[in-house]
């Protein structure tokens, strides 16, 4: 396997810089350009091919078996000029048997070493982009192994019931003293309700991740826009006295509650003529129904809106600041803006709290093709013990299914596509 290099930190002047080696030359590489190679990190000083000093760094080294890519690492922490870093990547680029590493190319080593699994790699690669504190401590779980340790216990307990249909198979001649269907059918139901809680998860954690969307709706000129510039803290859409000014769909994003929201300020719901604003009035109850909250902005004798509240959803009265005690909100004054960022916050902080550890949608795919398998085995263990091959055979697809959660089979597919949005470096 070729030895890659490659600048681990952000381009530009910084006060540090760290490039990273991986691989069988790692040692030989570092030795050459600082003498000595530390035992564990030590400071060096790094010289070119004519022998002249260009920087001083903290130079680390990882033992094989003992670093991030499980392969013989060394990291030099540079001045982080660009001059000094583009020293250092020369030197590099012109040694033997050294290549610069592509897009995520040290965690795919760390995949294909064992160090990770896919599940992992997917935490990392959405630790990388955490804007949110929900984000972070999301992606950090999945990071730690929390997923690929429940997928272990359910491909645990599938084995063990797989193993006790196969032992009455291959003494189906002979009389087995122990009826081996309640076991089995015990170990079926506590995966598949494992599974079913996880898969039911998904969505809410795919929402932490990309993102909740809170629509505000209302009629025309009822001071939704002037709602979310308050929410924004800047002029993010036009306000104006003239009814029908916002046309399309306008977004703006925030961080609520450590949760990433998505505000949609959309067209004023009333009957038109005007064919442009009924066309932002259609797209704007498109989005309303598609987003996670809605927030009706009211006032008293409002006509049918075309779009009912669901569940969850607030209705506040709008334009506060022109009644008394209306308890409403006024995105011109401020008014009750802060009490209805808490509301929006409550009620999505305690869906995110129904996020499970699975994030992504093949992980839901994956699950619900080991459901289906589970529900099959079931019944074929309920037939009786001249169906137990059969029923063995869909454990061992639900296995399969499973697996490929943490990239133990059917991945090749997607790892492409997962390693190219990774940064060079990482």
């Amino acid at each position: 396997m070729d030895t890659i290099f490659a600048v681990a930190t952000a381009r530009g002047r910084a006060g540090l810089a760290v490039i990273r080696l991986s691989g069988p030359l790692a040692f030989a590489v570092a030795t050459e350009l600082c003498g000595t190679l530390p035992e564990t990190r030590g400071l060096r000083m790094l010289r070119d091919k004519a022998g002249d000093a260009f920087d001083q760094a903290l130079v680390l080294r990882f033992e094989e078996g003992h670093s991030f890519t499980g392969e013989a690492v060394v990291e030099f922490h540079v001045h982080g000029s660009v001059a000094v870093t583009d020293a250092l990547l020369r030197e590099l680029a012109g040694m033997s048997g050294l290549r610069a590493a592509e897009a995520g190319e040290f965690t795919r080593r760390a995949l294909e070493n064992g160090r990770l699994d896919l599940a992992q790699v997917e935490g990392l690669a959405d630790l990388i982009d955490a804007e949110t504190e929900a984000q972070r401590v999301q992606a950090l779980r999945v990071l730690s192994g929390a997923l690929g340790d429940k997928a272990e216990v359910w491909r645990r307990d599938l084995i063990r019931a797989a193993a006790l249909l196969e032992a009455t198979i291959d003494f189906a001649d002979e009389e087995v003293p122990v009826d081996v269907a309640p076991e089995v059918s015990d170990l079926l139901e506590k995966v598949q309700a494992s599974l079913a809680e996880e898969r039911d998860g998904v969505g809410i954690a795919e929402r932490i991740r990309d993102g909740f969307e809170v629509a505000i709706v209302g009629p025309p000129n009822v001071g939704k826009s002037t709602l979310l510039n308050a929410l924004a803290g800047r002029e993010a859409a036009i306000t104006s006295e003239v009814a029908g000014t916002t046309r399309d769909v306008i977004e703006v994003r925030m961080d609520l509650g450590g949760l990433p929201v998505t505000v949609l300020d959309t067209a004023g719901l009333r009957a038109t003529e005007d064919v442009v604003e009924s066309i932002g009035i259609r797209r704007a109850i498109e989005r309303a129904r598609g987003a996670d909250l809605r927030v009706f902005l009211v006032e008293d004798g409002q006509a049918d809106l075309g779009l009912e509240p669901e569940a969850d959803d607030i209705v506040v009265r709008a334009k506060a600041d022109l009644i008394e005690d209306s308890g409403g909100v006024s995105g011109k004054t401020g008014q009750g803006v802060d009490a209805l960022v808490r509301r929006i916050e409550q009620i999505l902080v305690s869906r995110a709290g129904g996020a499970g550890t699975a994030i992504r949608e093949r992980h839901r795919i994956a699950m619900i093709r080991a459901l289906d398998a589970l529900e099959s085995a079931r019944i074929e263990v309920g037939q009786g013990p001249d169906r137990a091959e059969l029923a063995a055979e869909e454990i061992r697809s639900a296995i399969r299914a499973l697996d490929s959660i943490v990239g133990r089979v059917d991945v090749e597919n997607i790892l492409d596509e997962i390693f190219a949005s990774f940064c060079i470096g990482k």
